[in-house]
């Protein structure tokens, strides 16, 4: 059974990723916590750590924003290398690199037990309205 990874009040998990969501780079805390080697991670899809519990239209919502190259905030559950999984509060942004190439930097902290509560609750209704 899987069990939830509280992050601590000063992780600070980053990632990168070209305009399909293929990881370019990923800070220590977001390994530790998501429980891969950097190796592991880099070149492969972003919903590699996508949870089973959240909602294909919330990420329906975080691509279209950012695609129209503008600013996204949310709460997320993901999941773990080993299934375990954890809740952050992430913003992802837009950006353009030295070479020309877009893509989008996600920055995620902790979320507190009230939103993950109002969010948990969210994301199953609408599910069931699915």
């Amino acid at each position: 059974m899987s069990q939830e990874i509280i992050l601590n009040d000063y992780a600070f998990l980053v990632s990168e990723t070209d305009e399909k969501g293929i990881i370019n780079f990923a800070n220590d805390d977001f390994c530790k916590i998501a429980g891969y080697e950097l190796e592991e991670i880099i070149g492969k899809h972003h919903n590699i750590v996508r949870h089973p519990d959240m909602p294909k239209n919330a990420f329906s919502e975080l691509w279209d924003t950012i695609k129209r190259a503008n600013i996204w905030t949310g709460y997320v559950k993901n999941k773990c290398k080993n299934g375990d999984y954890y809740w952050v509060y992430a913003t992802v942004y837009p950006f353009e690199n030295c070479k020309g190439q877009k893509g989008y930097i996600s920055c995620r902290r902790k979320a507190s037990r009230e939103e993950i509560m109002t969010y948990e609750n969210k994301y199953q209704r609408m599910i069931s309205d699915i």
